[in-house]
């Protein structure tokens, strides 16, 4: 192969990975997962598709609702209520936290057969997410019971 083939398979490696990247960074919307799942929002009732449409939940909704108006969660638990089964969905997100931090020190070591030494100091920002639970849904029998987001 050529010089110029292989560096048409490089762009195009560097442009596929690339288009991957941006499409892995996309937010889900409403709109994104109702076209997804057209058949699951048409098989809701008109109020609960004008809130899927908005993104928002109400008492009643089923599952797939949620999962129209707000995504997959985070993570699902299951266990009992009184006497009655339930499920909670956990929605997460996380924060970026910044902060400075001086290092510095000596080094030396090898590499190899070469021995190698050094100073080095710096200053420099660093930047850390934090996780927290963004919102939380109770079902009760496969609906809305219970649910709560942060403002």
């Amino acid at each position: 192969m050529s010089y110029s083939g292989y560096e048409k398979i490089f762009t195009l490696t560097v442009f596929g990975f690339a288009a991957l990247f941006a499409a892995s960074c996309t937010p889900s919307t409403p709109a994104a997962r109702i076209a997804e799942r057209p058949m699951a929002f048409e098989q809701l009732s008109a109020p609960h598709k004008e809130l899927v449409q908005r993104g928002e939940i109400a008492k009643g909704m089923g599952m797939s609702a949620v999962v129209l108006a707000w995504g997959e969660p985070s993570s699902r638990v299951e266990g009992v209520r009184g006497t009655r089964r339930m499920e909670r969905w956990e929605y997460n997100a996380s924060r970026p936290v910044v902060t400075n931090h001086f290092f510095g020190g000596y080094r030396s070591g090898y590499y190899g057969s070469y021995r190698y030494s050094g100073m080095g100091a710096g200053f420099g920002p660093e930047v850390v997410y934090i996780p927290y639970r963004k919102s939380t849904v109770w079902f009760i029998g496969g609906k809305v019971d219970e649910w709560e987001r942060l403002k």
